[in-house]
């Protein structure tokens, strides 16, 4: 179901909820819950794949459903606990036995917010993956193209085994496996005694090279599911896909993958420096009560998460280490970067979202009102000397209140998710691979939203919110069933991805014909059949990108 937002949300949450998709703890799976029968090593009807699967580590048992097989709760490294807080991830050891993989793992540790009901936990044993496959495998076949998604949430919620993987792996023959990576202060603080304990890698890239095992882990282990190591698509949404983008330019990921898709996060987007982060970092310590301790790396390992957790103001992937020596559109427009074909985009409405969050409940009243006079006042408060110009861009009239032409501008500009600074990576992205770029805008006004305003729609229409393309992709994550016409929006997207995923090109049988990214006018626009359907869309003249371009 869609989630209710109390009118007396504040600013705060804006910055807790960014990118967030962890709607609740329990997992959502919307295929058959019941189990098929079988023998563990291929029994079962016809020439169903084994729940019983040898990895270079060990034997794991899963699960066989309607159509598919899961794998839960697969650790893929050691507990990043004790002596191992806040440093590179350490590869699983064999052990010996049959382990248990019908049930996920706990998510990362991470605090509770009302907003979202993410899950609260302070587990930080939490380095645990999860692999979804077609059933009807034949028990030798290594072919499959591999998907391995990373889940959104701010950098400091989520957990992969949210996501139910089932349509992807089905309808696209694909192997999908769904990751947890350390989040918050635990995955990304950076600290100067931290840091010189960890050499060349400096601090505050633990989430970052968490992702970088589960590939590692995906290049010893997945044949034995059914995929094929050399061909594997590292893909996320939100604060996924900024770890897509992070990825696309660490050279410690160089070969871990073969392809990319990235949903909804530019990557000419810029993070902090090393050094600035430090200094968070610092702020941290001395807020756990560690900054005048004997040995501050030892108090901050030693710190109960919680107060960690609660300490940590918020941040993202750390610039300056080995893992990310620089800024990502740096490093692509250098021509420093696994270069892969790439699948990058964003939703029409991303903003949508977050701009009621950035104010108080009595500025969001005031803003919804539909008089021109609040109307003239704000454009000339926010865009001061270009009012009257912002003004006939975006009429009132069109928009229904002050508040959607805001949220409207900032869906078009000015932000990691807005649509012109996507241009702007889609076109770096271009230059560098020039036949392997692939953009989209999801267009959808009706797909279901994550956070479910209380205004009148007349006033504030949501359209398409950040995140609303993610149930077209994993049946059931949030919001009621899809339509029709959004069903069958949900089978071209899910070829597209899972095409690209096997070819590099999302084209093929019974989709229509995706366009290499050249110019905007070639972003493949992604709609319900009533509403322009799919087909290329200049998105680039839909956000006014010239006109936010000239000053």
């Amino acid at each position: 179901m869609r989630i209710p937002v109390p009118r007396s949300l504040g600013r705060s949450v804006l910055a807790l909820v960014t990118g967030a998709v962890l709607v609740t703890g329990a997992v959502v799976t919307a295929g058959p819950a019941a189990a098929v029968p079988g023998n563990g090593n291929g029994g079962g009807a016809g020439n169903a794949a084994p729940t019983l699967v040898q990895t270079d580590e060990g034997k794991l048992r899963g699960t066989r459903l309607d159509g598919y097989r899961t794998f839960e709760g697969i650790r893929y490294a050691e507990a990043p606990v004790g002596e191992r807080r806040f440093r590179p991830p350490v590869p699983v050891q064999p052990f010996r036995g049959v382990a248990d993989a019908t049930t996920p793992h706990e998510p990362c540790a991470q605090l509770a917010n009302g907003t979202t009901n993410a899950f609260q936990t302070f587990n930080e044993d939490c380095l645990f993956l999860n692999v979804t496959t077609p059933a009807g495998l034949d028990a030798a076949r290594s072919d499959l193209p591999v998907m391995v998604w990373i889940h959104g949430g701010s950098w400091v919620y989520g957990n992969g085994a949210n996501y139910d993987a089932s349509t992807l792996a089905v309808e696209g023959d694909a192997v999908v496996v769904t990751i947890n990576y350390r989040l918050g202060p635990l995955g990304f603080m950076a600290q100067r005694d931290l840091s010189a304990g960890n050499g060349a890698v400096g601090s505050g890239s633990a989430g970052l090279l968490d992702q970088q095992e589960a590939l590692r882990w995906v290049q010893r282990n997945i044949d034995a599911f059914g995929g094929d190591p050399d061909n594997v698509t590292v893909l996320g949404e939100s604060a996924g896909a900024s770890s897509v983008c992070a990825q696309l330019a660490s050279p410690t990921a160089a070969g871990l993958f073969d392809k990319a898709i990235a949903q909804s996060y530019s990557c000419t987007a810029t993070y902090d420096t090393l050094a600035a982060e430090e200094a968070t970092g610092q702020t941290v310590a001395t807020t756990v009560g560690c900054a005048t301790a004997a040995d501050v790396a030892a108090c901050l390992r030693a710190a109960p998460a919680e107060a960690l957790l609660r300490a940590w103001p918020g941040g993202s992937f750390v610039v300056g280490g080995s893992s990310l020596p620089e800024q990502p559109g740096t490093a692509i427009a250098a021509g420093r970067w696994n270069r892969v074909p790439v699948v990058h985009g964003n939703l029409q409405d991303e903003n949508t979202l977050f701009t009621p969050l950035s104010l108080t409940e009595t500025q969001r009243q005031a803003l919804l009102s539909a008089d021109p006079a609040v109307y003239t006042a704000t454009l000339q408060q926010r865009f001061p000397g270009r009012a009257e110009a912002v003004a006939q861009r975006y009429p009132l009239a069109e928009y229904g209140s002050t508040l959607r032409v805001l949220a409207a501008v900032a869906s078009d500009v000015g932000s990691a998710l807005s649509t012109c600074t996507h241009v702007a990576a889609h076109d770096l992205l271009r230059g560098q691979q020039p036949s392997g770029v692939f953009a989209y805008s999801f267009r959808d006004q009706d797909a279901p939203a994550l956070l479910d305003f209380p205004y009148d729609p007349a006033r504030y229409d949501e359209g398409a919110q950040h995140a609303g393309e993610l149930p077209y992709l994993f049946p059931g994550l949030f919001g009621g069933p899809l339509t029709a016409e959004q069903q069958a929006l949900s089978t071209t997207m899910v070829r597209y991805w899972t095409n690209f995923a096997a070819t590099g090109d999302p084209n093929g049988r019974g989709v229509p014909a995706w366009n290499a990214y050249r110019t905007p006018a070639d972003v493949q626009g992604l709609d319900v059949a009533s509403q322009g359907g799919v087909g290329p869309v200049d998105v680039a003249a839909d956000a006014n990108c010239a006109f936010w371009a000239t000053r």
